[in-house]
């Protein structure tokens, strides 16, 4: 058997640009790569350029991420296994998932 985000990245690998792929794999590793009260008040949003864009839920969270940035982005980075993510920007949005 094979995970459906492997199929979904294959499939999605063919119609969509290398960028939205990219943001698959952001999105398949965000729980386990922050957090838990991170990962519940913070959701990837769009991802270009090395530059991730990140709902929060609230000013507050906003505020504290910005400090915790550079150890949020090495760790997406450690965990996809190359450093695809320079920069993120927050912003207060619909937290989905």
């Amino acid at each position: 058997m094979e995970h459906i985000s492997e199929i979904l990245t294959t499939a999605l690998s063919r119609y969509r640009l290398a960028q939205d792929t990219s943001m698959t794999q952001i999105w398949d590793i965000w729980e386990e790569a922050l957090e838990k009260e991170i990962a519940a008040n913070a959701k990837p949003d769009a991802f270009k350029d090395g530059i991730l864009m990140v709902n929060v839920s609230s000013s507050a969270w906003m505020h504290q991420l910005r400090f915790l940035e550079a150890g949020i982005v090495q760790n997406i980075n450690k965990k996809l296994g190359r450093p695809m993510i320079k920069q993120i920007r927050f912003k207060i949005g619909k937290i989905l998932g």
